[in-house]
């Protein structure tokens, strides 16, 4: 099978408006306006690579005090009780409640430190142009894209827990600081994953085949 070199939309000056969906053909490597709704444009997402990689370290920097941190505190007449993640994983599967203690932890615990280990590995690819396997890294990217909102589980876990009980007199329940550092990994894997501009997976493909 012959082999074609890649062209991709930057090598032909095309570039995609974020604003409205135009394709526009731009002269200049600057910043220019979109003619249709003068929203700027750019071959590539300025400073991503430095962006993506900020929000990423403060991501992992807040992935261990979401799991060592109480995220739910629960006070009773029989005392205060703080429960981390894992505890409430245990928990559940100590009352025979598996299914639910997998989904928990498949939701809180595994996707998002898969989420950061997935975009570690794309940053790292695009930071030394990695020519290998594009294609699929494009489509890893567009996964963590489509998984994100999914890890707030445990967050709409505890709002639900405190709208039930908090009006009991006998029992209180509000959100531990965890479930803040929890919020915090979830909203900054999001906006990294945001930040990354997958066009800079193919780069170093295309600069490749045009030796």
């Amino acid at each position: 099978m012959p082999h074609y070199p890649l062209s991709s939309a930057a090598s032909r000056n095309l570039c995609l408006c974020h604003g409205c969906g135009l394709l526009v053909r731009i002269s200049t490597p600057h910043a220019v306006a979109c003619p249709r709704c003068a929203a700027p444009l750019h071959l590539r997402r300025p400073a991503a690579l430095q962006r993506c990689w900020a929000l990423l370290l403060a991501a992992m920097i807040s992935y261990l005090p979401a799991n060592l941190l109480p995220i739910m505190e629960t006070t009773a007449l029989t005392g205060v009780q703080r429960d981390t993640i894992m505890s409430g994983v245990v928990y559940l599967w100590n009352n025979d409640s598996w299914p639910l203690a997998l989904v928990v932890f498949t939701a809180s615990v595994l996707v998002p430190l898969l989420k950061i280990l997935a975009l570690l590995l794309l940053l790292c690819s695009v930071q030394w142009s990695w020519r290998w396997a594009p294609r699929q890294r494009t489509r890893l990217y567009r996964m963590i894209e489509v998984i994100g909102p999914w890890s707030m589980l445990d967050i709409f876990v505890v709002a639900l827990m405190v709208a039930l009980v908090q009006w009991q007199s006998l029992a209180s329940i509000k959100a531990g600081p965890g479930a803040i550092a929890f919020g915090a990994v979830v909203v900054l894997t999001m906006l990294a994953a945001m930040s990354f501009d997958p066009r800079m997976i193919w780069d170093p493909v295309e600069e490749h085949d045009e030796q």
